[in-house]
């Protein structure tokens, strides 16, 4: 599957000489206008209610311009050496700046993987200041998160669609006991609340749930609909371990996630070289779950104008509950004397007051926060100092949640089904010009490999490859001519290893029937005749 992501400028700038290209205009310019009706329904009807009731002290700071503008954002988290920095190197098919890949603990810093036109990194405080990205609110963590914050920038068009945050190993048995000089799991909240997709990734040999991961993952709640389960190396047990070894995870995670609903898992293998020792029994497989992980992954921005709709929505009913607490709190408050052991009082039957409250709006209790959490933050302020409740917001926020949202919901062009290229065009089936193929073709997903992996076999791969030597004989049977030949096996050999693996075999026996079929071969191989590995 091809996941080409186009610069903006250049769509634009092609927008009149290909329908195609005007139709993703129009879709950018709808976003864009999405996105401007977001900033400004939250400028107006929501961060003064936010202002006014303090909400940064008790959950986020307010909102900037960059923060609503962001690009999706993925969050990466797992134990060390699951293969977090190896699946954004394969990914965007480069290294990038600051990037380390070992066996051991070795991205010991959050990092965030961004696109720029020079390979650059921008350390932690710097980028916390930078009005132009979405990091302003991660000075509330201090200097030392700050130093082990940084941006790294680098040239990739999948990164001009995707923020990719890759976070330090989750660290297991001894090491765990190890202080970070922050709250991590307070950090990964910070970022799960931004990011559009949660990861938590697994080695097939690394399953077990340290304390500091357990406390990870239940810093994700609320954001349940946006996590995935990547069981990565899948490869590197057979079929049978394969089974056990999902089991175990499944089973380990059922005891630390409290939701009915079964995750999402994929199956995967990530590698920017592939080990000699991985199993091919369960190939098929793994390469349809890492299929559907890419297409989830290139389907981030065609859903981003309503993930964004619906954090704001998330947000707002947050604040709404936040301001009549607050509210709440300062009108139980005496006016004269006895201040000092009301609070106290209030303090310590927290949780009765917030029944209270959902009792008198007919609130849902989901929509309110945790009660031993928030009396922490609230024994930090002086309740007889909050301000009274103010109609007129709390009608700013129900107008937005009511009207203003969900028109912008109805502005965004819905999204066709992906098609299979054989459905592209219903007329397909009736061209027979001579010596010509139909456009479909020309796709990877147009080969019939299960009618090639016999042969392939038959000539005894050793690491998943067979020599040229080997393949020789196989390709002489066609009868073609040996500069064709020779042509067929440049475009095929892709890797210019001199050996073929099973993706590689089969556009070889691919071409060579579009050359009996009275076909002219391409210069060079079409990008969607490669195989359904990357981006």
């Amino acid at each position: 599957m091809s996941l080409k992501f186009k610069n903006k400028n250049h769509e634009r700038a092609l927008q009149n000489n290909s329908p195609s290209s005007s139709s993703q205009s129009f879709e950018e310019d709808a976003y864009l206008k999405v996105i401007e009706g977001i900033k400004k329904t939250y400028k107006q009807k929501i961060k003064p209610l936010e202002v006014t009731y303090n909400f940064e002290g008790f959950h986020s700071a307010p909102l900037t311009d960059s923060d609503i503008e962001a690009k999706p954002i993925v969050l990466l988290i797992g134990q060390y050496s699951t293969g977090k920095t190896t699946f954004i190197r394969y990914l965007l098919d480069k290294s990038y700046p600051g990037e380390h890949i070992g066996v051991e603990p070795t991205t010991d810093r959050f990092v965030s993987v961004m696109h720029g036109n020079e390979e650059r990194v921008i350390p932690g405080n710097a980028a916390a200041v930078n009005q132009e990205l979405p990091f302003r609110g991660l000075n509330r963590f201090g200097q030392a998160f700050l130093s082990r914050f940084q941006v790294s920038q680098t040239n990739s068009p999948v990164l001009e669609n995707m923020t990719i945050i890759d976070t330090p190993g989750i660290l297991a048995g001894d090491k765990q006991l190890t202080e970070r000089g922050y709250d991590f799991t307070q950090v990964i909240e910070w970022f799960a609340e931004r990011a559009d997709l949660i990861l938590l990734m697994f080695d097939s040999h690394k399953l077990d749930i340290s304390n500091e991961f357990k406390l990870a993952i239940h810093s994700l709640r609320g954001h349940e609909e946006k996590v995935r389960v990547l069981l990565n190396k899948s490869d590197m047990v057979n079929q049978q371990q394969l089974m056990r070894v999902y089991g175990a995870m499944m089973w380990s995670l059922g005891k630390v996630v409290q939701t009915p609903e079964v995750m999402r898992v994929y199956l995967s293998s990530f590698w920017t070289e592939k080990p000699p020792n991985c199993f091919e029994d369960c190939r098929e497989l793994i390469e349809a779950e890492s299929k559907d992980l890419l297409r989830d992954l290139k389907e981030l921005r065609r859903n981003a104008a309503i993930r964004k709709i619906n954090e704001i929505v998330k947000r707002a009913r947050l604040a709404r509950v936040h301001a009549l607490i607050i509210s709440h709190l300062k009108k139980e408050m005496p006016s004269m004397f006895g201040k000092k052991k009301k609070q106290e009082a209030l303090l310590n039957n927290l949780a009765q007051e917030f029944v209270k409250i959902q009792q008198k709006y007919h609130l849902p209790a989901g929509d309110f926060p945790n009660p031993e959490r928030f009396k922490q933050n609230l024994a930090l302020y002086d309740m007889d100092k909050f301000k009274s409740l103010k109609d007129e917001l709390l009608e700013k926020v129900d107008e937005a949640l009511a009207n203003d949202l969900p028109r912008l919901m109805s502005q965004f062009p819905t999204a066709n089904p992906e098609l299979e290229q054989s459905q592209k065009n219903p007329f397909q089936e009736m061209q027979s010009i001579p010596g010509e193929l139909p456009p479909s073709y020309w796709h990877f997903s147009s080969i019939d490999k299960s009618a090639y992996l016999p042969r392939f076999h038959q000539l005894g791969p050793r690491d998943g490859k067979v020599s040229g030597a080997d393949v020789k004989p196989v390709l002489v049977e066609s009868g073609l001519m040996n500069d064709q030949l020779a042509h067929i096996w440049r475009l095929s050999d892709f890797d210019n290893d001199g050996y073929m693996d099973i993706d590689e075999f089969c556009i070889a026996m691919h071409l060579i029937k579009a050359v009996q079929n009275g076909a002219q071969l391409p210069e060079k191989l079409p990008a969607t005749l490669m195989p359904n590995r990357k981006f």
